[in-house]
């Protein structure tokens, strides 16, 4: 009794000191804890992630990896496991688990290992939220009084979303949503109860426990979790035995994208740094552009069609890469073919076959990245109507004769292929890498184009992007052409000198001389002898026949009587960057580089009806919490506001209609729809003839083509969507004599439109008022007589309606009229 009343007293005692102890780091620690009520209120670092206009996921931007979820929202099979990892009595204690700290000092003791943690899922919100890593008595200290004070001020529930989506889980992932991604490439709740207790196992050692960087490893710790689980009766035995036998099934996977438009959230990435700064990569920031899904997809398809099609009309360029084949190859079979070497250990192979180094070429098809769903191949074998191939994946095929080696004739130039392939062995050999697609449910031979695209599509009436593809893949080339090649335009210019010609008082029938000329130009250095097309000269020609056949002299010439100075003066007004361009009469010609964005904006104003608009791609930026928090306040075309048009100068000091910045008109209504009509005629009658296959009668545009040619170009247009393409090759070669922007850039720009206007009804535009519809002579472009059975009809600003007798050579027209061979007035 004696001993008993002692060890009472040393147990009050001790309890007494501990309690002073304690209350004695408490009051010197607490002053300097951290306010535990900043938790309410977290921000975690949250990447940035870039939607199309309709909410597909494009793009995703941080260094963190997080999606954070509600605890409503987490399955309740993961928070089990993960109780039962970390803290199996966490609905129970205040924040300190004595009993847990017990057994954690038990296990080291008898395994040691220490498998369960003594810390509880409190204790580790406070030192992932508060403290840092380093391994010291004070450092347990301010975690426990932590502890308890998180305990205090916020739930359990609370306390464990804050865990759940702040840990690190290994590559970059934090939380475990974000973890479910990456590993397994789906939400947390759609995974399998082993693939739950893998998760929870990762904790302790992100960087060894992770299922693919310790796969093993991994598998151990989310076995004993399932044991865990099992003993505290979470789980069946029939359950746990299944998901132990369950291998790991862990891969790495990349942001979820509803699809690929990786030039477009790249844009998207560097107008969120300029705007917020670091702050865009870690605030959780949804950015909306004004990307039509839909459309993209179609864009991306135009573009890679165009490409391959072009790229097949100028020969089969060879394998990318020739792979070490180990030899010697075994003897002739019985047939007098010899044998073909076997892929590892394929039991099929012929007698003597030598294997094919099966995992070395795996790992170099691993590196080789699928660009435009074209997938590298390795040769295995050569037949005498097929070869057979193996893929990336592991799989074998075959690729037949028919398709795509039999049309295989060898590139020689961009000029010229060769003779047709007699045999598959005239095409490939074993060892070759090459790229193949699969179509109809079979693989076909193909190869990357070496050529480049771009097709940027706007709204005309506000300027936002519904569609930009800036190459064939981002994954080969990361240059945006769309926004960042600055190319020659060459005839695609030229309705831009015509717009300045007229609004300067030429018209439609104006006629120029179509002659050679040869001019003496020191910022040309020196001669210029430019030719047309095809190097003939027709004489007069009227400048609506001239727009519509692209007359280079014609133009040059009219350039010349309008004045340099003017046509610069003029595009600037319609949005060009004029402060480069350089005065002298190349312009006629489109000798100055730009941008397929910068040009289709130019378009925009043609097809809109005259007013200046900004391309811009995003529409507004919303928070973490789904306010938004920015928006775009485009100028806008507004068709049905009341009153008298807005002057640039208006616009830009803040005049506004109806809620929204208005447009101000650049070019005259009536100018506007003039070149409008013969644009129309470039689509009827001239370069861009192929586009009649989409049977619209509202669509106008122009081809270009430069010299070589280098680059072939197509922009067009209705009243709803304004598209421009580009073809050519970075490296500034030839596309090929008989490559044009009717043959190279017109076919990608139809199969867009063909979706694009899907939904836009078939409209004649209104005539404005002040046009007038005018009886004249075709080849003279004066008034025609009343029994003029060659006359044709021509628009004309009515004060620009020629004289009788008037309307040819190289002067401007008279601006007088003469009633009775007017058909209208409008």
């Amino acid at each position: 009794m004696s001993l008993l009343r002692r060890l009472l007293r040393l147990a009050v005692l001790g309890g007494l000191g501990l309690a002073w102890l304690l209350a004695g780091v408490y009051l010197y620690l607490g002053p300097g804890l951290p306010d535990v009520e900043t938790l309410r209120d977290v921000q975690l670092q949250t990447p940035m992630r870039v939607y199309t206009a309709d909410g597909e996921l494009i793009g995703q931007f941080g260094e963190q990896k997080r999606n954070p979820l509600a605890y409503a929202d987490i399955p309740p099979q993961f928070i089990e496991a993960l109780l039962a990892a970390e803290d199996d009595g966490f609905f129970e204690h205040g924040g300190i688990d004595f009993m847990g700290l017990a057994r954690a000092v038990t296990e080291l003791v008898m395994t040691g290992e220490k498998r369960s943690g003594g810390s509880t899922l409190t204790m580790q919100v406070a030192r992932n939220y508060f403290l840092s890593l380093e391994r010291t008595f004070l450092r347990k200290f301010k975690e426990i009084l932590l502890a308890i004070e998180i305990e205090r001020r916020l739930d359990k529930e609370e306390i464990f979303e804050l865990y759940f989506n702040r840990v690190f889980l290994g590559h970059r992932a934090y939380g475990f949503e974000a973890a479910a991604q990456v590993y397994y490439g789906r939400s947390i709740g759609e995974l399998t109860l082993a693939q739950h207790a893998m998760l929870a196992g990762i904790p302790k050692a992100p960087s060894r426990d992770n299922p693919l960087s310790g796969p093993e490893a991994g598998r151990e710790r989310r076995n004993w979790i399932l044991g865990r689980m099992l003993s505290l009766g979470l789980i069946t035995r029939a359950a746990y035995e299944e998901a132990v036998r369950a291998p790991v099934t862990a891969d790495h996977h990349g942001p979820q994208a509803t699809f690929d438009a990786q030039y477009v959230a790249e844009m998207a990435r560097k107008e969120m740094l300029e705007r917020f700064g670091s702050e865009a990569y870690t605030a959780g920031y949804e950015v909306y552009t004004t990307l039509r899904g839909d459309l993209q997809r179609v864009a991306q398809r135009a573009i890679i069609d165009g490409l391959l099609t072009y790229d097949r009309r100028h020969g089969y360029r060879g394998p990318e890469l020739e792979l070490p084949v180990p030899g010697p190859v075994a003897a002739a079979g019985d047939d007098g073919e010899a044998a073909a070497p076997a892929v590892g250990d394929d039991p099929n192979a012929p007698p003597g076959a030598t294997p094919l180094p099966r995992e070395a070429w795996l790992a170099t098809l691993a590196e080789l990245p699928a660009v435009a769903g074209l997938a590298p191949a390795a040769v295995t074998a050569v037949e005498a109507d097929r070869v057979r191939i193996l893929l990336a994946d592991g799989s074998e095929d075959e690729v037949l004769w028919e398709n795509g080696l039999r049309q295989a004739r060898p590139y020689l130039s961009e000029n010229a292929v060769g003779s047709a392939p007699g045999s598959p062995a005239d095409v490939l050999a074993v060892g070759d890498v090459i790229r193949v697609d699969r179509r109809d449910d079979a693989w076909r031979l193909s190869q990357v184009p070496a050529a480049q695209a771009a097709l940027v599509s706007l709204d005309p009436d506000d300027g936002a992007i519904i569609s930009l593809v800036g190459g064939i893949g981002f994954e080969l080339s990361k240059f945006n052409r769309a926004t960042q090649a600055e190319r020659q335009p060459g005839s695609n210019f030229k309705p831009f000198l015509y717009a300045a010609a007229l609004d300067a008082g030429f018209t439609a029938a104006s006629i120029i001389n179509d002659a050679p000329i040869v001019l003496e130009d020191a910022s040309l250095e020196g001669i210029w002898r430019p030719e047309n097309d095809g190097g003939k000269f027709y004489g007069p020609t009227r400048l609506r026949w001239a727009l519509t056949k692209s007359r280079n002299l014609v133009s040059i010439r009219l350039l010349r009587q309008l004045g340099v100075s003017r046509l610069i003066d003029y595009a600037g007004r319609l949005g060009f960057d004029t402060s480069d361009f350089a005065p002298d009469l190349s312009l006629a010609l489109g000798t100055h580089a730009m941008a397929p964005l910068e040009l289709a904006a130019a378009y925009a104003v043609l097809a809109n009806g005259g007013y200046r608009v900004e391309p811009y791609l995003i529409a507004r930026v919303d928070d973490s919490v789904g306010e938004t928090v920015w928006a775009a306040d485009p100028v806008r075309i507004c068709r049905d506001c009341e009153g008298r048009e807005l002057s640039m100068e208006e616009i830009l000091a803040g005049e506004n209609a109806n809620g929204h910045r208005r447009a101000g008109r650049v070019m005259d209504e009536r100018v506007n729809f003039i070149l409008d009509d013969m644009l129309q005629d470039v689509i009827t009658r001239g370069t861009g003839r192929r586009a009649l296959t989409l049977k619209r009668k509202d669509l106008a545009g122009k081809t270009g083509t430069t010299n070589g040619p280098m680059d072939a170009w197509f922009s067009g247009y209705n009243r709803d969507v304004v598209t421009t393409t580009w073809v050519g090759f970075d490296a500034y070669t030839p596309l090929g004599r008989r490559e044009f922007g009717g043959t190279a850039a017109l076919p990608i720009w139809i199969d867009f439109m063909r979706e694009a206007l899907a939904d836009s009804p078939d409209r004649e535009r209104p005539v404005p008022a002040g046009i007038a519809s005018v009886r004249i002579d075709p080849e003279t472009g004066r008034l025609a007589g009343a029994g003029d059975s060659d006359a044709i009809f021509e628009y004309f600003r009515e004060e620009y309606v020629p004289a009788p007798g008037e309307g040819g050579g190289e002067d401007v027209p008279g601006k007088t009229g003469t009633d009775d061979l007017i058909r209208d007035i409008f």
